[in-house]
């Protein structure tokens, strides 16, 4: 018996052997796989011959293009079954599954398309493709054997086709982040159908994805969802979605994933919600919603994301939440939590490693005791806005920190050196800003940071003093400005080859700019030294093609010297700032060229002579910021480049507008830097923290300018700031200054200006601020809107104006209504080409005209009470409507 049972395993062994060595077998095991229909084949190749697809279309590291695979495997004889990304039944040898996720396809799709002739077709992902803006093509309605269709993040267009609704055995669906992230447009929607006539067949659907998809506002959120009761994951994440959470989603019993963040839902957590016992993440951040935390939260205990980050709670946190001992992540972060909360609240969550409580109203209690050695070990956790006196204590044994935010609270002293050694092998993103910190506890000089990972550092606001601390060669976001740190900065900081943000801005570095700064990264994103004691020449900021600069701040410091022409190699610059040096140039018209320039600010230096004339039309034609006051320009404005302004052209910001901020992703994290700004406006120097998308500023006060102001400058429909003021300008104001409908501050001051005042600017509805003074004006002052709020010191010493709110009366004029807008054409007649008018005819109606009036003079008297009383009531109208 023993030996046939060892001569059976010998004989098994040896077919084994054979099937697996010998070629003739090998290949009748092959033969066994599906072979594919020819003209299945053919219309997968005609798909590939009819989009582009190559690496440069692709998106994403990790990305490749698999039809490109399909070059070589494309004769006759080849098996598509085989190809990368083709599946086929094993039976029929029919394509049932078509894979092209992030395949690097570019192009359009439409209902020609011989992919629709893949009627077997049971699987189709697209997803992270650039299908660059068509339509989705109404033919796949024909796919009627669909379970599994993928459209994701692919630059789809339009409304989502009705025929989609035919695919009645969907189980998933996902349609979701078609849209434009740096805008947050969508660009499909869901109107005509509109969701509940796209759902209402797809019975069987299991996941539903239809993110980023711009819905039928004239409802609010559909509740239709009873029909869907086998839907185990549900996304309607940023649909400007409103109104209340309807009850109805709590009958989706068979729920593990519920995402509807970023919409502007209202009202409680639908109680009904507690009837989700399989929910795993809950999502709800970036609404609008109140009340406090359900207790029954803690009920459902599967769950493993709370993110509830960004509405409007208020309240206690429930201490039932410290029964979800299976919870990862928990983010309560901007909402408005009161009270006290104490932190051992979670210690028995053993599996939460994510915790963001920043931005509350409560403080939060750390108690004494084993909870500090026994805690969890986080990797992310936020306590900013937490009224923190210290560093809580619990800190000193969490060793495996990847992000620490402890920003804006009341932490005073030295960083101790137990937190520079904690997770100091993990720590990635530290941010303790707005604190009263001081300094780093037994570092040496020059102070290096031992946090070998870290790639975002952000010390700002705070009370630092000595050196400049150097963070380690992987940051890629170092913010130390508003301190007080001084010295020199150390040739060490040239050892920040990643770095994309380098704010050292508001202290009290001194010595010369190190010449690597700007250089040392390709990178770099963003240079700001503002407002420090940095003397000598700008250094060489030469730009490579692989360079991405776009914001240069030097204000503010005792910079000498010209400025640099390599500036006109960083072709990527979008924000640049000299202002209050010590700088002796001309006006730096090479930097023209750089496309993306949209703000350029050169206040109090020494700027000198003639601003010529551009090239072309295409200088500077982005520029939406420029001052260039306080410096000694001569010369006419300069016409031609404010002829070339186009971004000011137009108010409508959603295609001219510059970016207010600078984005920088890497994987999980993202920065947001905003640009900020500080320029004279309303005769008042103004701060910006954040720049608004719309601003639009034009300074060229406070030099020596003559000439005409021209009337094109109303074509700038866009400005919201005008300042011409402390120049030689002449002649009168342009009519066409009526046209800038979106202007607050106009001052043409301190000029020699001649004329009347036009009667169109009273048409400038949003005018806040207007000075006039010190011209040469004539005339009545117009009357009506903006100008009953200017008092006398926006008309003072032009000795020829009269009327309110001037002393001087007109005793030999008559207010009149204000005159239609002149035409561009009309205007350049009259700015450039002096009108010949015959005076005899002036002198006959100006007789006439006294005449007349003193006849009727009575009769205006008798109307003066009635018509002030008039004003009053159209003013205060105005003036609701404004504050609305």
């Amino acid at each position: 018996m023993g030996s046939s049972l060892l001569l059976f395993g010998f004989l098994s062994m040896l077919l084994k052997l054979i099937v697996l060595f010998n070629p003739l077998v090998t290949h009748c095991f092959t033969s066994l796989q599906p072979s594919c229909r020819d003209h299945e084949r053919s219309a997968l190749l005609q798909f590939k011959r009819s989009i582009v697809i190559d690496k440069s279309s692709c998106r994403y590291e990790g990305d490749y293009p698999k039809p490109l695979s399909w070059e070589h495997e494309g004769d006759s004889s080849s098996n598509c079954c085989s190809w990368d990304g083709v599946e086929c039944d094993e039976k029929t040898g029919h394509v049932i599954g078509l894979d092209l996720n992030s395949a690097c396809l570019y192009g359009s799709v439409d209902s020609n398309s011989t992919l629709f002739h893949l009627v077997h077709l049971q699987k189709l992902d697209l997803a992270y493709n650039n299908f660059n803006f068509s339509p989705i093509p109404t033919a796949i309605g024909q796919l009627s054997e669909m379970r599994y269709l993928s459209l994701s993040s692919s630059f789809f267009f339009g409304q989502v086709p009705y025929e989609i609704s035919r695919l009645s055995k969907l189980s998933y669906l996902d349609l979701s982040s078609n849209f434009e992230e740096d805008t947050g447009e969508r660009f499909l929607k869901l109107v005509n159908p509109n969701m509940r006539s796209l759902v209402q067949n797809l019975t069987r659907l299991e996941s539903l994805f239809l993110d980023n998809i711009h819905w039928d506002m004239t409802s609010l959120v559909p509740d239709l969802m009873s029909n869907l009761s086998s839907l185990t994951q549900l996304s309607l994440r940023d649909c400007g979605l409103h109104g209340p959470i309807p009850s109805s989603l709590g009958k989706l019993t068979q729920l593990s994933y519920l995402d509807l963040g970023s919409n502007v839902l209202s009202g409680y957590i639908p109680s009904s919600f507690q009837n989700l016992t399989l929910l795993t993440d809950l999502e709800l951040f970036e609404n609008q919603i109140t009340g406090p935390i359900p207790s029954w939260l803690g009920n459902l205990t599967e769950l493993t994301t709370i993110a509830f980050e960004d509405n409007k709670l208020h309240g206690p946190i429930p201490q039932t939440l410290s029964e979800l001992q299976n919870l990862k992540i928990l983010d309560l972060r901007n909402n408005s939590f009161a009270g006290t909360m104490k932190f051992d609240l979670f210690s028995k969550m053993r599996h939460l490693t994510y915790l963001n409580l920043g931005q509350n109203k409560f403080s939060v209690l750390f108690g004494e005791g084993n909870i500090n050695s026994t805690l969890q070990k986080f990797k992310s956790l936020t306590l900013s806005s937490c009224n923190l006196s210290e560093f809580p204590n619990f800190l000193r044994h969490q060793n495996k920190l990847e992000i620490l935010e402890l920003a804006s609270n009341s932490i005073p002293g030295q960083l101790p050196k137990w937190i520079l050694n904690s997770s100091a092998e993990t720590l990635i993103l530290v941010d303790v800003s707005n604190n009263f910190l001081t300094g780093f506890q037994h570092l040496s000089t020059p102070t290096i940071l031992p946090w070998v990972r870290l790639e975002v550092l952000d010390l700002h606001s705070n009370m630092l003093q000595g050196h400049l601390p150097i963070p380690p060669s992987s940051a890629e976001h170092y913010d130390v400005s508003n301190n007080m740190l001084s010295g020199e900065i150390s040739p060490l900081i040239c050892n920040l080859t990643s770095v994309f943000v380098l704010d050292l801005s508001s202290n009290n570095f001194s010595g010369m700019i190190p010449p690597c700064l700007g250089n040392f990264s390709d990178s770099l994103l963003v240079l700001n030294l503002r407002n420090n004691s940095f003397h000598g020449l700008v250094p060489h900021l030469a730009c490579k093609d692989s360079h991405i600069l776009r914001m240069i701040d030097f204000s503010h410091n005792r910079l000498q010297g010209q400025l640099p022409p390599s500036l006109a190699t960083c072709m990527t610059l979008e924000y640049l700032d000299f202002s209050n040096n010590q700088l002796f140039d001309i006006f730096p018209t090479w930097l023209g060229i750089c496309p993306n320039l949209e703000v350029l600010i050169m206040r109090k230096n020494g700027f000198y002579g003639v601003i010529g004339k551009p090239n072309n039309t295409l200088e500077f034609q982005n520029l939406r910021i420029i001052d260039l006051s306080h410096n000694n320009f001569t010369g006419e404005l300069p016409n031609g480049y404010i002829f070339n302004w186009n971004a000011i052209k137009s108010s409508k910001t959603s295609n001219l507008t510059y970016q207010a901020k600078v984005v920088v992703n890497r994987g999980d994290l993202s920065d947001d830097y905003y640009y900020s700004l500080r320029i004279m406006v309303k005769s008042v120097e103004t701060y910006y923290e954040k720049i608004q998308k719309e601003l639009a500023v034009i300074d060229l006060s406070s030099n020596k300018f003559s000439g005409e102001i021209p009337a094109f400058v109303g074509n700038l429909t866009a400005l919201y700031s005008l300042n011409l003021s402390n120049n030689m300008l002449v002649g009168r104001i342009p009519s066409s200054l009526g046209n800038l409908s979106q202007l607050e501050s106009l001052d043409i001051s301190h000029n020699k200006l001649s004329g009347e005042i036009p009667q169109q600017l009273v048409q400038l509805t949003f005018l806040q601020s207007l000075d006039v003074s010190h011209n040469n004006l004539t005339g009545p002052i117009p009357q009506g809107n903006q100008f009953y709020t200017f008092g006398n010191n926006s008309f003072e010493d032009n000795p020829g104006l009269c009327g309110e709110p001037l002393s001087r009366k007109c005793d030999n004029f008559e207010a009149l209504p204000p005159p239609p807008l002149a035409t561009d054409q009309e205007e350049d007649d009259d700015s450039w080409c002096p009108i010949e008018l015959d005076w005899k005819f002036v002198l006959m109606g100006y007789i006439s005209g006294l005449v007349v009036g003193v006849s009727i003079g009575d009769m205006v008297m008798m109307m003066a009470k009635r018509q002030e009383w008039l004003v009053r009531l159209r003013k205060n109208k105005y003036d609701r409507q404004y504050r609305t």
